[in-house]
């Protein structure tokens, strides 16, 4: 069997394996993406009983941003798997989510849990399971993004960060760039990995200019 058609098989197997309806973490200003970690910090009753019950069944579970209004969420998250699991003598719950790939809500699911559940499809974001990286140069967002941490005071260790592959470094700026909310569901909603570079390297232009405009003295 070639490697591409071991590629397809494992693929069909995955998107078959995925589940349509999740329980879903709706959280403000968090996102991350797929092949990348999210450590959380459980504390809360119903997100305690949404991490056991999912620990306990397929480890999988979604993360979307929540919404200024109500209780509306984004329709856009990502699904991760729990790959740690610790619970600490004060009865939180320490978990480490693994995304596996991006999701579209459809509809909620009416329950009688304390947290909320949806029916999502993955369609649009097949390419999330495969190889995400593309034929495109990022030098010039990584100069931009040195210096976008630089002028916000933010430290990464480059050196570390420069051994990471293309799709992981730039969903991992997208993940701890400090933007609005509104500009992290723009990253997340990116379909491909050059489109979300393209709104990433947009976005800390915008920044760029404004602090550069800022500090220009009007005569």
């Amino acid at each position: 069997m070639s490697l591409f058609n071991i590629r397809l098989f494992y693929y069909t197997r995955l998107m078959k394996s995925l589940p349509s309806i999740i329980p879903v973490f709706p959280l403000s200003g968090v996102i991350y993406f797929p092949k990348t970690n999210l450590p959380l910090n459980i504390f809360e009753q119903r997100y305690l009983d949404l991490v056991n019950d999912t620990y306990s069944k397929d480890k999988y579970m979604g993360m979307v941003q929540s919404q200024k209004e109500g209780n509306e969420v984004y329709k856009i998250g990502c699904l991760g798997k729990i790959s740690d699991f610790q619970k600490s003598k004060d009865g939180r719950v320490l978990i480490n989510l693994t995304g596996v790939t991006r999701f579209k809500i459809l509809e909620e699911i009416k329950n009688k849990k304390l947290y909320r559940e949806f029916k999502v499809d993955y369609k649009s974001f097949e390419a999330d399971l495969k190889d995400p990286s593309g034929d495109f140069d990022t030098d010039d967002l990584m100069n931009k993004a040195k210096t976008f941490f630089r002028k916000n005071g933010l430290l990464l260790n480059w050196r570390e960060f420069e051994k990471l592959d293309k799709a992981q470094k730039i969903n991992t700026l997208s993940m701890i760039s400090p933007v609005t909310n509104e500009e992290k569901q723009k990253l997340l909603e990116a379909i491909t990995i050059k489109d979300k570079a393209d709104t990433l390297e947009s976005i800390m232009s915008f920044y760029l200019h404004e602090v550069n405009f800022n500090n220009q003295t009007v005569q």
